[in-house]
């Protein structure tokens, strides 16, 4: 990476989804095209990396979304965040050490902006036995109790109660991530 350059890790929603199948190379390709460097994917569920000089997460998050879209021909909607907002994400205490591993399953929701305080407050009436939420900044941590589909709980009632879009990711994943792509 140069020194001008920001190493970015893009989360994108409903790439490989509704019959639609995105082989990562072609995905590296279609990142490359507006001269993105140093391309990865990490494992085939939307993660990718890259490098640019751009500082504007907004506006790379809709460029990402217009080349998508041209080369995919449907809607896949991209949430950007440098690798020092990634680290910050994993390394959150959203929970405590205690609450973690009694848990079944740890994830993170990306959102485009933080939400609002009705959005929290709506959020927070689902809370239960089973699952518990935190919100900090443009992220949703989601603690569920037992096996994710033992849970009411989904990517979609989360969407249709804080009325944004999301992407989930588990906290394994954004560890990993965290550990091949350490913040510069």
């Amino acid at each position: 990476m140069t020194e001008s350059q920001t190493r970015y890790l893009a989360f994108l929603r409903a790439i490989n989804v509704g019959g639609h199948t995105v082989k990562m190379d072609e995905l590296r390709k279609i990142f490359e095209q507006p001269g993105f460097s140093n391309v990865e994917t990490f494992i085939a569920s939307g993660n990718v990396i890259f490098e640019t000089v751009s500082q504007d997460t907004g506006g790379l998050e809709s460029q990402i979304e217009a080349r998508l879209r041209a080369s995919l021909g449907y809607e896949v909607t991209a949430f950007v965040r440098t690798d020092r907002e990634v680290y910050a994400t994993a390394s959150y205490p959203a929970f405590s050490p205690a609450q973690i591993e009694a848990a079944a399953a740890y994830n993170i929701a990306f959102l485009k902006a933080p939400l609002t305080q009705t959005a929290i407050e709506k959020l927070m009436t689902l809370k239960n036995d089973i699952d518990d939420f935190h919100v900090h900044q443009r992220e949703i941590y989601w603690l569920c109790q037992v096996k994710q589909s033992d849970s009411k709980f989904s990517n979609a009632l989360l969407e249709k109660t804080v009325r944004s879009l999301s992407s989930l990711r588990g906290m394994n994943t954004i560890q990993k991530l965290v550990k091949k792509y350490p913040a510069a």
